[in-house]
């Protein structure tokens, strides 16, 4: 059992440990319970080859082309799961069959990372789905108001046209009736309107 004394010691020592002081030491202490890189913020590990997590992230990228920060944010997470995925079973393999307790973790970091990538992926795809609807239903109201003025330009041109052709019609009529007056005998009774009609004609 600690003397009250040695308590006292332990106190003052702790009070003039500051850890790691350099950028390399604090480095170097992050990482002393650093064992597989499954936990904390992601990160390609020193043993591995940051080229070929660039190149997955790129093929990722060109594939789905994300167009709005939260499909490239769900772009990245399936790069980042897929590769920590294919850790897991690179450790797996390496791994003895003796140590069931380090299989045990690794096929659970394999399944867990696998999981993670399909959920992404599934809720990029019905991102993409939900803007793809509001697109089509923009598109579809565009058509239907296209639709309506090319209906209302039609039905403006058929009553033009309708107009036009009673106007000729009722010409054709008056023309008719000016050639029956002309061979009309003397004293034939002229209605007021084909009066102004003649009166018209009649050179000033």
């Amino acid at each position: 059992m600690s003397t009250i004394a040695q308590i006292t010691a332990n106190k003052a020592n702790a009070q003039k440990s500051t850890g790691p002081r350099t950028d390399e030491g604090k480095c170097r202490s992050s990482r002393n319970n650093f064992r597989h890189g499954f936990t904390g913020a992601f990160s390609v590990l020193p043993g591995e080859n940051q080229s070929d997590f660039d190149h997955l992230l790129e093929s990722l990228r060109v594939e789905h082309n994300p167009s709005t920060p939260t499909e490239s944010l769900l772009v990245e997470s399936l790069a980042q799961h897929y590769w920590l995925k294919q850790r897991a079973v690179r450790l797996l393999s390496a791994c003895e069959e003796s140590n069931e307790k380090q299989i045990a973790l690794y096929l659970r970091y394999q399944t867990t990372n696998d999981r993670a990538f399909h959920k992404s992926l599934d809720q990029l795809l019905k991102l993409r789905g939900d803007k793809r609807k509001v697109e089509i239903g923009f598109e579809s109201q565009r058509r239907r108001k296209a639709d309506e003025r090319r209906r209302q330009a039609t039905e403006r041109r058929r009553e033009e046209r309708h107009n036009w052709a009673l106007l000729l019609n009722e010409a054709k009529v008056d023309g008719q009736r000016l050639q029956n007056l002309k061979l009309a005998p003397l004293g034939y009774s002229v209605a007021p309107s084909m009066e102004r009609i003649i009166a018209a004609e009649r050179p000033a």
